[in-house]
């Protein structure tokens, strides 16, 4: 099984590369906590998809502290990476989505796979109810969603982005994305909607569930997205779009497979505090060694 991590975001509101802030109490980084949970539960194959600039230097860095059977691919998403019906070339910087991020790792995962933000630390449980859902092997058509309650997904400091998952009889029939939820007292809303929200709605953190098929699937759409001279300035295709419309399709089915775990995450600068405590919180409890990796 393969844990795919993006981390390839620019952390505009964070001030700074946010997945590479040392926040573990021996300096690790968030993600290293995900791939230590991963380990744990039968996954070998780690895929990092990051900037051009850090691969050399990150694949170093895991290479010494990651166990030596662990097989390890850092790659770019770099823009000029799409499918080859795709004839033109863009003059672009900023990277054309998560959706995008997922299928420049096409030709190194043959497997069930996770797809996780590199900024989110996820919990234990999530992965272990991955990967017994990958070792079920339904069918191909067949995917996850590991979601959480909004409430439990905010930040203290500013508002959010969430995907809301519309939800009938288990699986996802759609995706509410509302891009500035915060706290209003002792009530939730979105501020760009007025949308009153309970705090319960499952709620997407990108942690995605997929098998080799979707690469096909995210492929096409990559061509119809890109064909829209709208979407080629500033456009991102995201993977919940992409998931979206196989639903509508009736080509997919996206089961929630819940996790006990609890997430956290680092939106804001004023967020890392609150990570660095929970993460030295948790090796106190023994629920990870200190230091993570013992190679």
């Amino acid at each position: 099984m393969t844990l795919l991590i993006m981390a390839a975001g620019n952390g505009s509101r964070y001030g700074t590369l946010k997945q590479f802030d040392k926040l573990g109490p021996k300096n690790e980084f968030l993600f290293e906590f995900s791939i230590y949970d991963a380990l744990q539960n039968g996954f070998d194959h780690i895929v990092i998809v990051t900037k051009e600039q850090f691969i050399v230097e990150l694949k170093a860095y895991l290479l010494k502290r990651l166990p030596r059977n662990i097989k390890i691919d850092v790659i770019a998403q770099k823009n000029a990476d799409l499918p080859s019906e795709v004839s033109k070339t863009f003059d672009r910087e900023k990277p054309w989505g998560t959706a995008h991020a997922v299928w420049v790792a096409r030709n190194l995962i043959n497997n069930g796979f996770v797809v996780i933000n590199a900024d989110d630390y996820y919990g234990r449980d999530a992965f272990k109810r991955s990967a017994e859902f990958i070792n079920k092997k339904v069918n191909e058509k067949q995917y996850g969603l590991v979601p959480y309650a909004l409430k439990d997904t905010l930040s203290d400091h500013g508002s959010v982005s969430r995907g809301i998952c519309q939800v009938e009889n288990g699986l996802l029939i759609g995706i509410n994305e509302l891009i500035k939820i915060e706290r209003n007292n002792s009530s939730i809303m979105d501020t760009n909607t007025n949308t009153v929200l309970t705090g319960g709605e499952p709620t997407s953190m990108n942690f995605w569930i997929f098998n080799p098929s979707v690469f096909s699937e995210i492929g096409s759409q990559l061509v119809e997205f890109l064909s829209d001279k709208a979407n080629i300035e500033n456009g991102e295709i995201y993977i919940p779009l992409v998931i979206q419309h196989l639903i509508e399709q009736k080509n997919t089915k996206v089961k929630l497979t819940d996790a006990s775990s609890s997430w956290f995450g680092i939106t804001y600068a004023e967020d890392k505090s609150n990570a660095i405590r929970l993460l030295k919180e948790m090796t106190i409890k023994e629920l990870y060694p200190t230091p993570l990796w013992r190679n």
